[in-house]
């Protein structure tokens, strides 16, 4: 099992959790986000002083997926995501070493 992390803009999420749900996946997270990456946030003034916003809002997904759906899904989540311009997100895979589904006890494959 891996873990698939999506970072992407805002404006974003209904698009990418539609494809999502489009695709068939079970089940996901979604949690509302703040950080900066290559755009490093932007210069404003407040009362007459200079500050920089370098924390950016940003949407992330996080799936934990069969081994033989990670390729798709990246690729369906990077596609429905991207906008070519700085600021589209990251996505992230990592292993999953076990699960276990809190109500039944059931652990592993079955418990996603």
């Amino acid at each position: 099992m891996k873990r698939i992390t999506a970072i992407v803009r805002p404006e974003k999420l209904e698009p990418v959790k539609e494809a999502l749900f489009a695709a068939r996946v079970s089940g996901m997270t979604v949690s509302q986000v703040q950080g900066c990456g290559n755009q490093h946030g932007w210069k404003e003034f407040y009362r007459g002083t200079e500050v920089l916003l370098n924390m950016i809002p940003k949407v992330k997904f996080e799936l934990v997926v069969d081994d033989g759906e990670v390729d798709g899904l990246v690729a369906l989540i990077a596609d429905t995501a991207r906008t070519g311009e700085v600021g589209d997100g990251k996505i992230f895979v990592s292993p999953v070493e076990g699960v276990v589904r809190v109500r039944t006890g059931e652990t592993g494959p079955a418990a996603v």
